[in-house]
């Protein structure tokens, strides 16, 4: 999950942009005050979410009840590979708490760093659809957690063709070293000289405490982002028209060759992750 140049807006949101291709939010781009939606996601009555989920129906969950991970619709991801500052070990990471929680840790034994990937890549790549989990976030500043969409293909040649090789979509990702923030970004086109990004970074204190939701809705003509429950985001950068899987993870940051401080082990909480199609 690259991060691109930052180009501040007055309206008080982030736009990342390593693109030239213009990005005009709506006009609900303003933040989201913690005072004006609770952690259940309403705002005086029914959200964004609940108008839409009103003609769709559930097609995929995950309650994450019982003990172990549900190997028939997560596999561990990029296990032994370092990402950043740490080595990516699933079984070493991810485990679900007997409460209906996965929880994904960073942790840390005498002189190594580790991080967890769970993705549904084999298990279920479907096309469009709404999109959403509830989380709660990590304490330490060194854990940069996220619920993503990936594609097979992203990054094959030709390039400036996410229609046909997809994109990372980043329905949400968080930093406890930038408290109260939220990034929802897509990139396109792989991870070297042609790539290209546009997102998000949404000001919400209230994502620092409890559980909170995350959602994106992707048709063959836009992706629409949400926030507990309200809209945040509308665009057609990078819009994908082929499968593509979820990705829940951690990973660790630093600076300068050097993790950055925490308390380890630090974990995110997933409540659920759903998916929705139209009736």
């Amino acid at each position: 999950m690259k991060k691109a140049k930052l180009l501040w807006l007055s309206a008080g949101i982030v736009i990342l942009a390593a693109a030239c291709q213009k990005n005009t939010p709506p006009s609900e781009l303003q933040g989201i005050p913690a005072n004006t939606i609770s952690a259940a996601g309403k705002k005086g009555g029914i959200t964004d979410v609940e108008k839409l989920l009103a003609n769709y129906h559930l097609v995929w969950n995950d309650e994450f009840n019982g003990t172990q991970m549900d190997t028939s619709k997560w596999s561990y991801r990029a296990n032994g590979t370092v990402r950043q500052y740490a080595t990516v070990d699933g079984a070493r990471t991810i485990s679900l708490d007997g409460n209906g929680n996965m929880v994904i840790r960073v942790a840390k034994d005498s002189s190594t760093y580790y991080v967890g990937q769970a993705a549904t890549d084999g298990h279920f790549n479907p096309k469009y659809g709404y999109y959403e989990c509830r989380a709660k976030m990590n304490k330490s500043i060194g854990p940069h957690v996220a619920f993503w969409l990936q594609s097979p293909t992203m990054g094959n040649t030709p390039y400036n063709n996410p229609a046909v090789n997809g994109a990372e979509v980043d329905i949400f990702e968080y930093h406890r070293k930038s408290p109260g923030q939220v990034w929802q970004t897509i990139h396109i086109n792989g991870y070297g000289t042609a790539h290209q990004s546009q997102g998000i970074q949404v000001p919400y204190p209230a994502v620092d405490t409890g559980y909170h939701t995350f959602g994106l809705l992707w048709t063959d003509s836009t992706y629409k982002f949400y926030i507990d429950g309200r809209k945040t985001w509308e665009t057609t950068f990078g819009l994908s028209q082929r499968t593509q899987y979820m990705i829940l993870s951690t990973e660790l940051t630093g600076f300068g060759g050097t993790p950055s401080l925490g308390t380890y082990p630090d974990s995110v909480v997933f409540d659920y992750v759903r998916v929705y199609q139209p009736n």
